[in-house]
């Protein structure tokens, strides 16, 4: 499933809405999560102490749910923003979904970092697109680089429609995108600092 956008432009323009999102993925994890994980802990150690064996699998049953509220409260932090973008760049958040994807997906990345906003739009409209992906479907890789001034995104055997959020979000930051002879590769070029 494709994680669900917020609206990428704030008042305080695009950088501010980028990390607006980092910092409600932030206090979800701080916060609520932290707690939840020491209520968990919490009472395992009750559970362990409790005399009564059918107290002790309630309390065993209540910490198995404490543990799948946390992990739904981590997914849904992550949809936010995940961590692993803003820790190390687009390339390896990519290559985290495309782990999840139903076809053979490559991610081929220079390691470079191109700001908060040009990074949080394009990771949506790319793990949008790669979560579409049909089983079954044919290998696809996604080329991430720089070309002077332009983060360039080569997206290789997809459908050009299936690159519709990825296009839109390359015109809706200045960028443009190519469709390559036959619809083999869709190219974004996207104006970065």
């Amino acid at each position: 499933m494709a994680p669900d956008p917020l609206p990428t432009v704030l008042p305080g323009g695009p950088d501010d809405a980028w990390h607006q999102r980092m910092r409600l993925e932030r206090e979800l994890h701080d916060g609520p999560a932290l707690r939840l994980s020491a209520l968990a802990l919490r009472l395992g150690l009750m559970s362990h102490r409790c005399e009564d064996p059918a107290l002790a699998d309630g309390i065993g049953e209540v910490q198995d749910e404490l543990h799948a509220v946390l992990e739904e409260l981590r997914n849904l932090a992550g949809k936010l923003y995940p961590p692993l973008l803003d820790e190390a760049g687009l390339g390896p958040a990519l290559r985290q979904v495309a782990e999840h994807t139903d076809a053979p997906v490559a991610i081929v990345d220079s390691q470079e970092r191109f700001g908060t906003a040009l990074e949080g739009a394009t990771y949506f409209a790319l793990a949008e697109c790669l979560a579409a992906l049909p089983v079954g479907a044919p290998a696809v890789e996604v080329a991430i680089s720089r070309e002077g001034d332009e983060l360039v995104l080569a997206v290789t055997g997809v459908e050009p429609d299936a690159t519709g959020r990825l296009q839109e979000t390359a015109r809706s930051l200045g960028g443009r995108t190519d469709v390559g002879a036959a619809g083999s590769v869709v190219t974004a070029r996207i104006p970065c600092a």
